[in-house]
């Protein structure tokens, strides 16, 4: 019976150990807001070509866990995507979610008009590598698009 409770206790510790490990490597919205405030204040500070080149390297400030930069060009190329880098150069308009919502035209209309905005969509995390849930916020800066999201699954 001892053993029993140890062991039960000890796989109850291993899968409390297992949640704050797989939390750990994720941001949260609240830091994808902070990640394109410093992204946007990056942009302006060293100009636009440095900052592409840097938020395409996915280095920190600009890459952490599963956050990263994207930004989209005023033709709504992708010029800028931390966590798939394939995508620069594609056209922001012709990538859909898993319910074929065009994230980058939606991004782009509302952050464009509106100065900034927030898109709920669905993507594949480039840690997990699984369709989640995700909150994009987009910010107009210069004549581009730059927006940070977090996954919530």
């Amino acid at each position: 019976m001892k053993k029993l409770a140890v062991l039960s206790l000890f796989a109850v510790f291993v899968i409390a150990m297992s949640v704050l490990l797989f939390a750990a490597e994720r941001g949260t919205p609240a830091e994808a807001k902070a990640m394109l405030q410093k992204a946007v204040a990056h942009y302006k500070e060293v100009g636009r070509k440095q900052a592409l080149a840097d938020f395409n390297a996915k280095k920190p400030p600009f890459g952490d866990r599963d956050l990263y930069v994207v930004c989209l060009g005023p033709d709504h190329t992708i010029i800028a995507n931390g966590g798939f880098p394939q995508y620069v150069g594609a056209s922001a308009d012709a990538l859909k979610d898993a319910n074929g919502k065009s994230v980058g035209k939606q991004g782009w209309e509302a952050a464009s008009t509106k100065g900034e905005a927030a898109v709920k969509y669905q993507w594949i995390n480039p840690v997990t590598h699984k369709m989640e849930p995700k909150i994009t916020f987009f910010q107009k800066v210069g004549d581009d698009v730059c927006g940070v999201g977090a996954y919530n699954p």
